[in-house]
This record gives C-alpha cells, structure tokens and sequence, in this order.
C-alpha cells in the first residue's frame, strides 16, 4: 500500500498483514491518503493508456498545461503573441505543428 501524510508530508509504503489496523491508527491523527490499495493492480505510468494518449498530442498539452497554469486564455495569448486564437487552437489540438519562429513567441510569454 502507498499512502501519504499531508501534514507533515510523510510517504509511506506499507506491505504484510494487519495494514488495515497500522493505516486506521496512523487516521487517528493525520489525514491519509491512500495512493495505491495492495488489492490494486499498480502499473508503470509509461505503460497507462493516460499516458499514451498524453503523448500523441505531447506538445500540444504541454503548450495547453502552460497557458492554463500562466492563467491565460487561448485569446489573451493570443494577443500577448500576435498568434491568431484559431491557430492556437489547432496547436494545443495537435492539429497543426509548432513552427519555429511560434515556438519563440510562445516562450517569450510563457517561459
């Protein structure tokens, strides 16, 4: 079993019997959270179909994942760019490649 302590942050991995009672004593005064049950089929990341599917479209989620974490919109970093909205749209879609000449007008915003 993986869990996780918020406060204070601590990571346990806990394996053998009575892990029920060890992870209900640990409740008792910290919030837990359980990441992986021992019931639970655990894979590699890389072998998920999440990350399959994240990696088709890769630059175009990345590029997403940094516009929403700069809490922008496709039209403001539209405007911030001078790269029309639709064609954003179509990068983040995997519609259309990056171009060189994007990619550093997308830096120049997003770093």
């Amino acid at each position: 079993m993986l869990a996780v302590v918020k406060t204070p942050h601590i990571e346990l991995s806990i394996n053998g019997e009575s892990i029920d009672s060890l992870v209900k004593w640990i409740g008792k005064k910290f919030e837990i959270n359980i990441l992986a049950d021992p019931d639970e089929e655990v894979i590699n990341l890389e072998d998920s179909d999440f990350w399959k599917e994240m990696n088709k479209n890769h630059d175009g989620n990345m590029l997403k994942g940094r516009r929403l974490k700069a809490e922008l919109t496709q039209k403001q970093l539209a405007e911030k760019t001078g790269i029309k909205q639709n064609i954003i749209s179509d990068y983040e879609k995997g519609k259309r490649k990056i171009s060189h000449e994007a990619s550093n007008k997308l830096y120049s915003v997003l770093k």
